[in-house]
C-alpha cells in the first residue's frame, strides 16, 4: 500500500496550526468564548441540499435516540447556548456532509463558526473582512475589500435584476454550457451563474461580500420585507472559493418549524432522508437573543491562502486515505 503518506505537506499542517492560534487569538481579544457542542445529535440537518450522515446508538435505550446524526454545523446548539444566555461564542471543529467529495470537498473538514449578540449581518461581515486580512497576513498576502448585494451585483454582471427578472433570461447567459433544465428551479439557476460566471472572475486579492439575497433563500435568516422582500444574510468570497456563509439570525420559532416542514416536504417528494427536527432548537429559539451568525469553511480558507485547488492540498488524510 503506497497511499499511506499525508497529501498535505508540513508547510500546510504548519500553516493551519499558525491559523487555529490567530482564530484564538482574534475571538480571545474581543471577549467572544470559545465553545464545544456534539458532534452527534438526535435530530438532523433538513435543508434538501445537505445530507448527514447517520449513525447507530447500540447502548440503553434510556440514553436517548437511537439513530444520531454528525453535525452538517455546529449551529442549532450554538443556537441553544445563545438562547441560555451564554453571550458571543464560536466553536472551531469537525463538521460532515455525505455526498460532497472532489476537487474543493471532503466529507469529513473543519468549519468555524460564531455568534454576536446584538450584530446585524452588515456588522458581522466588517468582522469577517478582519478576520480574513489578519489571516491573509500568515501567507504575506493582502487583499482589498468590496461589498455589494446581491441584486447589485447580478445587475453589474448582466444587466438584469435577479430578483425579478423571468427564468428564461437567467437561462441566457448560461447557454454555452448546454445545462439540462430538467428539474432546476429560478434558485439553482442563480446559484449556476454565481459559479460558473461571478466567481471565477473574482480577483485572487480581493475579499467580496454578498448581502440580502432573494427571500427564497433565507435558510434560517430574517427575512426583510419589501418589494421584493429579501433574506438577510451574506456569502463571502476570497478570491473565486466560497468561504463563509452569515445571517441576520431568525428567532422566531414559529416561521422555523414552518420552514423545516417545507424542507422535509421537498426532501419526502425526492425520496431523500427525512431527519428528526430538532425540536429542543424550536423550544430556544423565542430566547434567542438578536445576534448574527456566520460559518466558516477553514480548509477553503487554507486552499485561499496557498493557492491552491484542491482541499487535499490542506488536509492531512483526506477521505480517500483516511
Amino acid at each position: 500500500m503506497k497511499d499511506w503518506k499525508p497529501t498535505a505537506n508540513l508547510k500546510a499542517l504548519r500553516l493551519r496550526a499558525d491559523l487555529y492560534a490567530l482564530v484564538r487569538r482574534f475571538f480571545a481579544e474581543r471577549g467572544v468564548l470559545e465553545v464545544e457542542t456534539p458532534v452527534l445529535s438526535a435530530a438532523g440537518n433538513t435543508d434538501p441540499n445537505i445530507e448527514s450522515f447517520a449513525l447507530r446508538f447500540d447502548g440503553p435505550r434510556t440514553a436517548g435516540e437511537a439513530t444520531r446524526w454528525l453535525r452538517t454545523s455546529p449551529e442549532f446548539p450554538l443556537k441553544r447556548l445563545l438562547a441560555a444566555g451564554v453571550g458571543d461564542c464560536y466553536e472551531l471543529g469537525r463538521v460532515f456532509r455525505n455526498g460532497e467529495a472532489g476537487k474543493r470537498h471532503n466529507p469529513e473538514f473543519t468549519m468555524l463558526e460564531w455568534y454576536r449578540v446584538g450584530m446585524d449581518h452588515h456588522q458581522l461581515m466588517d468582522e469577517v473582512s478582519e478576520l480574513l486580512k489578519s489571516a491573509l497576513t500568515l501567507a504575506g498576502r493582502r487583499a482589498t475589500v468590496r461589498d455589494t448585494s446581491f441584486r447589485q451585483l447580478y445587475q453589474d454582471k448582466f444587466g438584469f435584476d435577479p430578483l425579478l427578472a423571468p427564468e428564461e433570461e437567467l437561462r441566457s447567459p448560461l447557454q454555452v454550457y448546454g445545462i439540462d433544465p430538467t428539474g432546476l428551479t429560478r434558485d439553482d439557476w442563480l446559484d449556476l451563474l454565481m459559479t460558473h460566471l461571478i466567481q471565477p472572475t473574482i480577483p485572487n486579492n480581493r475579499i467580496l461580500l454578498v448581502y440580502d439575497y432573494p427571500a427564497s433563500q433565507c435558510a434560517l435568516a430574517r427575512v426583510r420585507a419589501g418589494d421584493p422582500p429579501v433574506a438577510e444574510r451574506f456569502e463571502v468570497f476570497l478570491g473565486p472559493l466560497e468561504i463563509a456563509n452569515g445571517y441576520h439570525e431568525l428567532n422566531d420559532a414559529l416561521e422555523q418549524r414552518q420552514r423545516f416542514e417545507a424542507d422535509l416536504a421537498r426532501r419526502r417528494a425526492r425520496s431523500a432522508a427525512t431527519p428528526a427536527m430538532d425540536e429542543r432548537l424550536l423550544a430556544g429559539l423565542p430566547k434567542l437573543p438578536a445576534c448574527a451568525g456566520v460559518a466558516l469553511g477553514v480548509d477553503r480558507l487554507l486552499m485561499a491562502l496557498m493557492g491552491t485547488e484542491k482541499i487535499s492540498d490542506v488536509v492531512a488524510f483526506p477521505f480517500d486515505r483516511a
